[in-house]
C-alpha cells in the first residue's frame, strides 16, 4: 500500500455503514420535529391569529347585566297597580380607591372563600372585613357617611364585599338618593373624588298597603330559585318576582336584561366601558281586579280591625260565571314600597318577622285556613237534599236543644225557634236543625256531608294562579284515623303521652259527635275565604265549580294586548235545580225575612233590583275569640258578584264580617244603603 507523500499523518477510518444509518435517522428526526414546530406555529400564528387576539381581548372584557325594567301590572280598567319608577343609585369608581385598598378586598375575598369550603360547622367565625387601606381614605369614607346618613365602616364593608365580588364595576353606596344629595356630592367632586350615579328603575306601589300580599313582591333571585326550570335562564343577581302576581307571572314581568362591557388592564382595573346590549323591558299584565272595589274592602275591613274588636281578617270578591278575581285582600297588611329598596336586616325584622297571627305578609285570602262556622250549613243542606234526609218542606223541631248520648248540643243564644223547615232554619240560622242533620248523614254510605263540601272545593287547593294556597280540612274517617297514626307516630319519636301532650289528635276514632261538629262548620273543619267563595259561587251559577284567576292579558307598554290569557276550565257539580232554590231562598230570607240574621244590616238595601243572599257565621276557635264570617250572592245580568269576608275574632258574623261585604255590594253597584252592624247572636 502507498503512504501519502510528504510525511506519516493520521489514517482517517472508514464510517461504519450502522453509524452512517444512525445519523441519517436523527438528521430525518430532528428535521420533521422542526418542521412541527414550525407548522404548528404557522397555525397559530397564521391560520389562528385572528380568532386568538380575540381571545386575547375578550380577556381583557367583562361583562356587567344591566337590568330590564319591569313590566306594569293594572286593573281590569288599565289603572296601574304596580309600575316603575327612576331612581338614582350613588356608585363609587373603582379606579379613584388606592391598591391597596383593591389588595386587601381581593385577600378578604379569597380567605372567605376557602372558608366556605369548610364543612358547615367547621367553618370557624367569619373573616372580618379589613379597615380602609390608608388614612386618606379612612377620613374619606367618614366624610361621605356624613352626607349619606351611613357609617364609615358600613361604607367600608360594602366597598370591600364589592371588589372582592366583581373588582371592575362600580360599587353601590347607596340606592334611590334623594336629588339634592346626589347635585351636592356631584358638585364636590375634589371631596369626593370618584362619585358616579346610575339611573335604575325600583318598583312603585301606587295603591301603597292595599293589596300588597296579593301583587306581592321582587328581589333578587336566590339559590334555590336558579334550581327551578323557571329560573334556569336566570343570572345570579337578576330581579324576580318573589310572591304574589310579581311572582306568578314573573316569566312575562321579568323582560330581558341587556349587558355592559368593561374593558380592564392587566392588574384588572376598569379602563373603559360600553353598552354591549340593551335591555328589552318587561311586558305588562291586566288583571280582573276592581281598583275601587280593591280599595272599599281594604279600607273597610281595616276600619273594622282598627275599631276592634277584630284582630286580622280577610276578604274575597269573585265573579261566579268564570272566577275572575275582583278584590282579595288581608289584613294586617304592609306598605310594598318599603321593600322596593334595600332595607337593613334590622328593619326587616321590625316590620315583617313575627309569629303567623300577626305576619302582615300573610294573605289571608288564600292561605288562612279557619272554621267555617254557620257558612257551611249550605253545604250540609245540599247534602241532606241529595240524600233524601229531608225535603226543603220537612217540617223539624227545633228545642234549642240536641241531645247526643250525654252531649248536649245547643242553639247561640239558647234560642228556641220551634218547628222550621229548611228555609227558615237557614233563615234564622238554626243550629238544632243541621246538628240533627249531620246526626243522620253520619250514618249515611259515603259520608256525604264530607263528599258535597270536596265537591264544591273544600279541603283542596281551588288553583288560583298566585303561590301560598292552603288546602284546608274536611275531616272524615280516613282524616281522623291518619291523625291518630302521626300522634303515635310523634309520641313514640318524643318520649310524650297524649293525654296531656297532645299534638295532632287526642287519640279518639271518629264519632256521630265529628259528623255533629262539621254539618255546623266547627270541629276540624277548615277553609279559606277564597275556598268558602268559590263553593258559594258553585250554588249561585248552578254547578260550575270554578277556578278563580287574576290575570287576563298580557299587553305591551302602550296597553295594546298581545296574548289573551285563556280562563281556566270550571269543574261541573250536578245540583238539583229545586235543591238549588232552596237553599237560595233560605239566604235571601236571612237578609230579608223577620229574624234573618242579616236582615238589619241589608236595611233599607234596594232587594227588588238586587236581591243579595248571604250567610252568618261564627264560629268558635279555642282559645282565641270568635271568627266572623259573612257571604253574600247578589245576581245581576252583567256584574254578579260573591263577597266573602271574614274578621279574626270579630264576634258574630253579623258584628263584623256582614258591614263589611254590604258595603263591598254598596261600591260595586252604587247604591245607597247604611250598612250598619247587625244584631244577630246566631252561630
Amino acid at each position: 500500500m502507498l503512504e501519502p507523500a510528504g510525511g506519516h499523518g493520521p489514517r482517517t477510518p472508514p464510517v461504519n455503514p450502522q453509524l452512517a444509518l444512525r445519523i441519517a435517522i436523527f438528521g430525518a428526526v430532528a428535521f420533521g420535529l422542526f418542521a412541527l414546530i414550525f407548522l404548528r406555529l404557522w397555525f397559530l400564528q397564521v391560520l389562528s391569529g385572528d380568532r386568538y387576539r380575540q381571545e386575547a381581548m375578550d380577556n381583557r372584557v367583562r361583562t356587567v347585566a344591566i337590568a330590564a325594567p319591569r313590566g306594569s301590572i293594572v286593573d281590569r280598567n288599565g289603572r296601574p297597580l304596580v309600575e316603575n319608577r327612576v331612581a338614582t343609585v350613588l356608585q363609587l369608581d373603582p379606579r379613584s380607591l388606592p391598591e391597596q385598598a383593591r389588595s386587601n378586598a381581593a385577600r378578604w375575598g379569597q380567605l372567605m372563600g376557602r372558608r366556605s369550603l369548610r364543612p358547615k360547622g367547621r367553618r370557624g367565625a367569619p373573616v372580618p372585613i379589613p379597615p380602609p387601606a390608608t388614612p386618606e381614605l379612612a377620613v374619606r369614607y367618614r366624610r361621605l357617611g356624613a352626607v349619606l346618613g351611613m357609617s364609615a365602616a358600613e361604607i367600608n364593608r360594602r366597598v370591600t364585599q364589592q371588589l372582592a365580588m366583581v373588582p371592575y364595576a362600580n360599587v353601590r353606596l347607596k340606592v334611590d338618593v334623594p336629588a339634592s344629595m346626589r347635585d351636592f356630592l356631584l358638585e364636590r367632586q375634589m371631596r369626593f373624588p370618584g362619585i358616579a350615579v346610575e339611573q335604575v328603575y325600583l318598583r312603585r306601589y301606587p295603591l301603597g298597603a292595599t293589596a300588597a300580599q296579593l301583587v306581592g313582591t321582587t328581589g333578587e333571585v336566590s339559590p334555590a330559585q336558579l334550581e327551578t326550570k323557571d329560573f334556569s335562564d336566570v343570572r345570579p343577581g337578576t330581579i324576580v318576582g318573589k310572591e304574589g302576581i310579581e311572582r306568578a307571572y314573573d316569566r312575562f314581568l321579568r323582560g330581558a336584561s341587556g349587558t355592559q362591557s368593561i374593558t380592564v388592564d392587566a392588574a384588572g382595573r376598569p379602563k373603559s366601558q360600553r353598552l354591549a346590549r340593551e335591555p328589552r323591558a318587561g311586558l305588562s299584565l291586566r288583571t280582573s281586579l276592581d281598583l275601587g272595589l280593591q280599595r272599599t274592602g281594604q279600607q273597610q275591613l281595616d276600619s273594622v280591625i282598627a275599631g276592634g274588636p277584630g284582630t286580622a281578617g280577610a276578604f274575597v270578591a269573585l265573579d261566579p260565571r268564570d272566577g275572575e278575581v275582583l278584590a282579595m285582600g288581608s289584613s294586617p297588611t304592609f306598605d310594598p314600597n318599603v321593600l322596593a329598596r334595600p332595607i337593613s336586616q334590622a328593619r326587616y325584622d321590625e316590620l315583617f318577622v313575627r309569629d303567623q297571627a300577626g305576619a302582615p305578609r300573610f294573605n289571608r285570602a288564600i292561605g288562612g285556613a279557619y272554621p267555617t262556622g254557620s257558612t257551611f250549613k249550605p253545604i250540609t243542606a245540599l247534602a241532606a237534599l241529595d240524600r233524601g234526609l229531608v225535603t226543603p218542606e220537612t217540617p223539624v223541631e227545633d228545642t234549642g236543644v240536641f241531645k247526643l248520648g250525654k252531649q248536649q248540643f245547643k242553639n247561640a243564644q239558647d234560642a228556641v225557634y220551634g218547628t222550621i223547615d229548611m228555609r227558615r232554619a237557614l233563615q234564622v240560622s238554626s243550629d238544632v236543625y243541621f246538628y240533627k242533620l249531620g246526626a243522620q248523614a253520619n250514618g249515611l254510605r259515603g259520608q256525604a256531608i264530607q263528599s258535597w263540601a270536596r265537591k264544591l272545593g273544600l279541603g283542596r287547593p281551588t288553583g288560583i294562579d298566585v303561590p301560598g294556597e292552603a288546602a284546608g280540612t274536611i275531616p272524615d274517617r280516613a282524616w281522623r284515623a291518619a291523625q291518630n297514626r302521626k300522634e303515635k307516630r310523634w309520641e313514640k319519636k318524643t318520649g310524650k303521652r297524649c293525654p296531656p301532650d297532645c299534638l295532632y289528635s287526642d287519640g279518639r276514632p271518629w264519632s256521630v259527635g265529628d259528623n255533629v261538629n262539621l254539618a255546623v262548620g266547627q270541629g276540624d273543619v277548615q277553609a279559606s275565604p277564597l275556598q268558602m267563595a268559590v263553593a258559594y259561587a258553585a250554588i249561585a251559577n248552578g254547578g260550575q265549580v270554578v277556578r278563580p284567576h287574576l290575570g287576563t292579558a298580557i299587553e305591551d307598554e302602550g296597553g295594546s294586548e298581545i296574548q289573551r290569557l285563556p280562563v281556566p276550565a270550571a269543574r261541573r257539580v250536578g245540583i238539583d235545580a229545586g235543591d238549588r232554590r232552596a237553599v237560595l231562598d233560605g239566604l235571601h230570607l236571612s237578609t230579608t225575612g223577620a229574624g234573618g240574621t242579616s236582615a238589619d244590616v241589608f236595611a233599607g238595601w234596594p232587594q227588588r233590583r238586587l236581591p243579595v243572599y248571604g250567610k252568618t257565621g261564627t264560629a268558635e276557635r279555642q282559645p282565641h275569640g270568635d271568627q266572623s264570617w259573612y257571604i253574600a250572592y247578589v245576581p245581576h245580568p252583567a256584574r254578579p258578584i260573591v263577597v266573602a269576608v271574614t274578621v279574626e275574632q270579630g264576634g258574630f258574623g253579623a258584628e263584623a264580617a256582614a258591614p263589611v261585604a254590604c258595603r263591598m255590594l254598596r261600591r260595586w253597584f252604587e247604591v245607597k244603603a247604611q250598612c250598619a252592624p247587625g244584631a244577630s247572636r246566631t252561630q
